[in-house]
């Protein structure tokens, strides 16, 4: 995949949270690339084995490993880490859950439900979702960020303004991305790898796959942001829009409220015209579907839409 990259990072050099203490896996100058192996977000929990039944033990003190930390010289507090996201080399099996107590809908979804894929990592065609349709694929990389100033250990859960679990997934091949560094070294680390996701990934997991990361690191000097900021090559979901969406909406004054009123409204209607359980269009709808705000000024009522690609059907 990169066989010019200047640094290997294996995934043994894997952390459970964000620290500055801990010590780096190695240390680049600006403008080097580097191979990262990345871990899925279960940690190797999931395998093509699994059941529903190992949903129950996952272990939450290890989800989300990301590979790292990488010393950037140069890098000082006030800088930006430029960050190069240049190709991925996917593995070829993912797996999509319903956990319980977690995702937009936690309330509504409280048993556990587990999809297992296999797609094919050299072309990256369309998965098939059982026997109801194919999801097209956009590796990206779903944690992806730098030590905080704060001291301590800090979950990896949470996304926060040094990046972290930022679930974006346009940050894919041929994106740049902008971290504010707030430790010297930067100290960058990532993981998380996505075969497919939704914007939104509203049942709180995407197509998880562990994958290989090729990536240009380098140094903006003063830069001075207040949170990440990204640069796109193109359009970013030509690898959906052919077929157009059906879309459902939600109208209120809360955006949260809206959001979980859009997502259920799709799940209703996949339900009704797919024959799929309400678990199985959950997880489609995370994977795959995209929330977006399209109204935000007419108050005191908002608009959120649910979009989701009818090209899954084709």
């Amino acid at each position: 995949m990169c066989s010019n990259c200047d640094y290997t990072i294996h995934g043994h050099h894997h952390h459970y949270g964000w620290d500055h203490s801990i010590p780096p896996a190695d240390r680049v100058a600006p403008g080097s690339t580097l191979e990262f192996t990345c871990l899925d977000s279960g940690n190797g929990h999931f395998t093509p084995d699994s059941t529903v039944a190992d949903v129950a033990t996952l272990d939450f003190s290890k989800v989300n490993p990301v590979t790292g930390p990488i010393y950037v010289d140069g890098a000082m507090p006030g800088d930006a880490l430029k960050v190069e996201i240049l190709s991925f080399k996917p593995s070829g099996f993912g797996w999509t859950a319903n956990i319980p107590g977690f995702g937009l809908l936690a309330d509504q979804f409280k048993e556990a439900a587990l999809t297992l894929w296999t797609y094919e990592a050299d072309t990256l065609a369309p998965a098939l979702f059982g026997k109801h349709g194919k999801v097209p694929l956009k590796p990206f990389a779903g944690t992806i960020g730098l030590a905080p100033a704060e001291p301590g250990l800090h979950s990896v859960v949470p996304p926060r303004r040094v990046g972290g679990n930022l679930d974006i997934r346009d940050l894919a091949a041929g994106t740049t991305l902008y971290l504010p560094v707030e430790v010297e070294g930067a100290l960058f680390s990532i993981g998380d790898t996505h075969a497919a996701q939704g914007d939104g990934e509203v049942c709180g997991t995407a197509i998880e796959s562990a994958m290989n990361v090729a990536l240009r690191l380098d140094v903006v000097k003063n830069a001075n942001l207040a949170t990440p900021r990204f640069t796109t090559p193109g359009p970013v979901t030509r690898h959906l829009d052919s077929d157009g969406y059906e879309v459902t909406t939600g109208i209120g004054a809360d955006l949260m409220e809206g959001a979980r009123a859009a997502v259920s409204g799709m799940i209703d209607l996949l339900c009704a015209t797919r024959g799929m359980t309400p678990e199985e269009a959950y997880m489609l709808c995370s994977v795959c579907g995209d929330l977006r705000i399209s109204e935000i000024v007419d108050q005191p009522n908002w608009v959120v839409s649910f979009y989701f690609p009818r090209i899954v059907f084709s």
